[in-house]
Formats: structure tokens, C-alpha cells, sequence
């Protein structure tokens, strides 16, 4: 079976390594010649709203997935009138448009922060006194890892994060003072089975996701985690792996942001449980059983940040496992990550503490 894939960065790329072992062959389309995943994969080289292109993948593929949110929709429409497509590009779309994506959270009883479009200075000032400052003013489209977006914390913040954003649709939201930020995996199967993995705890900086651990142990959090999920699942009919990411707040889960792909603070479970994101992601969108979410021990992810450390350093630490994404070194850019698997915390903690020492910029 070959499955296509929109998008040939990192995330292509493991799906890729993940799905050999299980007989799999892959092709991606991606417009940048030198996409990291072609190093391991088929590529089409052409823009992703390029239907002759499009048409070049159906024939190649029996299925398509993506990898990252931002692929035209009416790119994975057109692919779907062709092959199967999962998940569906109704999933795709509504994790493209962050108003959207608030509004169906608020349609399920899902908690998130107050939020209002704002499409002119005068309904931002409106939206502003509505709901009260801090705020975020954020695009509602193609944001990511911290861009497009600015925190509003006195009145006098508004004119330059209006001149900084404005002219595009943009949404506000209510600043959420959070303890911390966890994330949920969850797969749906084509058979309808949901499967979710543990929490993970997040730690940002400058918008880009620097850390994470897990399981995460978060006594009923995990409960609320299962039950959003689902919702989500079960409305948007889907296939493969979604991640909500969530704020902590009084112990309670107030959503974020979905992302509906493979994600960053999943690729722990290449290593800590018994079936990686990336292989179960593979596993339902081909229609095979889903495989064990459970956890292996304690995991810790740390993400290369524009450049690689020296791996023979990082390799010398009990537990350790490293990836190197095949990406050139660029401030900002995730040219990789590492893996730390212990069977309990404290193990996991002075790993993680040794790898610290090696000067990540983490």
C-alpha cells in the first residue's frame, strides 16, 4: 500500500520511517526541493494547490494523509474526490481557522477562553471591553509556534499589535493565567475505536515547544482529557491522530488548540510506549488495529532548536535516543530532537538534568 503524504517536513518523515516496518511505501508533495522527508521518501515537487500535481499523487497513492494544519483545504478536497483522505479534509478545515476551532470547543460544552472576532480597530477596541485584559490577539490562519500573535496587557498595546496584525481576520482571546500546558493524543479508527495516550506536560518558550514529559501525572485531568477527546472524535467522524492541546487551570482543562496530524510533544512515543503516534497515526488510516498507548516507563522530549548538540555527548546518557531531522541549521527552526526513557522519575530527572547541562536551548 502506498500512502501520500501533503507536507515532507519532519513529521512526513517519521510517518515515513514508521510505516516500512508494517509494509508501507510513501510519496510526498511538498513545494521546497529540499524537504526532509524526501531523504527518505518519494517527492513531488510543486505547490500544494497545483492540481496537476495533485492528480500525479492520487495515481501514485491508495490513501493521503498531511502533516502539518496548513495545507489548503481544497487541496485535500480535490485529493479526496480521488482517494481516501484521512483525516478529512472537514477535520482539516476546522482546525485551520482558530474562530472555528473556538467555536466548536464552545458548541460541545469543550471549556476555552472568551473569545471574539475581530475584523477592525473599532471591533477590537469593542472585543477588548467585552473581555477584559490580558488578552491575546492572534491571526486566525496560519499561526504557529508563536507567530502570529501578540499578548495585549495595557490599552496602550492595542495600536501596535493592530499595526503588527491587522488586515488579516484575527480573533481575541481572554489570557489564561495557566499552571501549565498538557497536551492529549488521541487516534480514532476507521472501525470507530478510541484510543488515547497519556498526558504530556508542555514547556514554550518564544511560542516554540522546548520540553516535554510523561506520562503526566494528573489525577482526574486525564478523565476531562477522555472526554473532550471523544467529543471532538465523534463530531468531526475522524480517523487518525489529533492533538488538543490544553491549559491547567483550578483542575480543570481549558482548550487551546487542536492540531489534526501526528504532533511535537507526541514523538516521545517512538520510544516510551509500546506504539508510537506516528505508527498507530499509520495504523488507522490504513485501516489495521490500533496498537497499545500505553507508557513505557517515564519520557522526556527535547527539541533541537537550530542547531544539533553534539550526539556522541547526548548519547552518553543512560537512556537516551537521538534524531537528527536531515534539516540545515537555522536560527528558531527544530532541526531535531531527543528521546530520555527511564523506568521511574527520578532516574528520568537527573537524565534530563545532565542533558541540560550540555547547553540546549531548552
Amino acid at each position: 500500500m502506498i500512502v501520500g503524504i501533503l507536507g515532507g517536513g519532519q513529521l512526513a518523515r517519521m510517518l515515513a520511517l514508521a510505516g516500512y516496518p508494517l509494509g508501507l511505501d510513501f510519496v510526498i508533495l511538498d513545494p521546497s526541493p529540499d524537504a526532509c522527508a524526501a531523504q527518505v521518501a518519494k517527492q513531488i515537487v510543486a505547490e500544494y494547490d497545483d492540481s496537476r500535481a495533485l492528480e500525479d499523487l492520487a495515481r501514485r497513492c491508495d490513501l493521503a494523509t498531511f502533516d502539518f494544519e496548513n495545507v489548503p483545504a481544497q487541496a485535500a478536497r480535490f485529493l479526496a474526490e480521488r482517494v481516501p483522505v484521512y483525516p478529512s479534509p472537514a477535520a482539516l478545515e476546522a482546525a485551520q481557522d482558530r474562530l472555528g476551532e473556538k467555536s466548536l470547543f464552545k458548541e460541545l460544552a469543550i471549556p476555552t477562553p472568551h473569545f471574539a472576532p475581530v475584523d477592525s480597530r473599532e471591533i477590537l477596541e469593542a472585543a477588548v471591553a467585552a473581555i477584559g485584559l490580558p488578552a491575546v490577539l492572534k491571526t486566525r490562519r496560519f499561526g504557529y509556534d508563536g507567530k502570529g500573535q501578540a499578548l495585549l496587557r495595557r490599552p496602550e498595546d492595542l495600536a501596535l499589535a493592530w499595526e503588527a496584525l491587522g488586515g488579516v481576520p484575527l480573533i481575541l482571546e481572554g489570557f489564561v493565567p495557566f499552571e501549565r500546558e498538557v497536551s492529549c493524543l488521541a487516534l480514532g479508527g476507521q472501525d470507530g475505536a478510541i484510543l488515547t495516550y497519556p498526558l504530556v506536560e508542555n514547556r514554550h518558550r518564544e511560542g516554540i515547544l522546548r520540553l516535554s514529559t510523561a506520562p503526566y501525572d494528573s489525577g482526574d485531568l486525564a478523565v476531562q482529557a477522555q472526554d473532550h477527546v471523544q467529543k471532538l472524535l465523534t463530531r468531526l467522524d475522524y480517523v487518525g491522530l489529533l492533538a488538543v492541546e490544553f491549559f491547567v487551570r483550578d483542575g480543570r482543562l481549558i482548550a487551546n488548540e487542536m492540531a489534526p496530524r501526528v504532533h511535537n510533544s507526541g514523538h516521545w512515543t517512538i520510544e516510551g510506549a509500546e506504539t508510537s503516534q506516528f505508527e498507530n497515526h499509520l495504523r488507522a488510516v490504513t485501516g489495521l488495529p490500533l496498537g497499545s498507548t500505553k507508557a513505557r516507563g517515564h519520557s522526556a522530549m527535547v527539541n533541537f532548536i537550530g542547531q544539533l548538540p553534539d550526539r556522541r555527548d547526548f548519547l552518553a546518557v543512560a537512556g537516551s535516543h537521538f534524531h537528527d531531522y536531515g534539516k540545515s541549521s537555522r536560527p528558531g527552526r527544530k532541526v531535531g530532537h531527543g528521546t530520555l526513557r527511564a523506568d521511574d522519575p527520578d532516574t528520568l530527572a537527573v537524565a534530563l538534568r545532565t542533558v541540560t547541562g550540555l547547553g540546549l536551548d531548552s
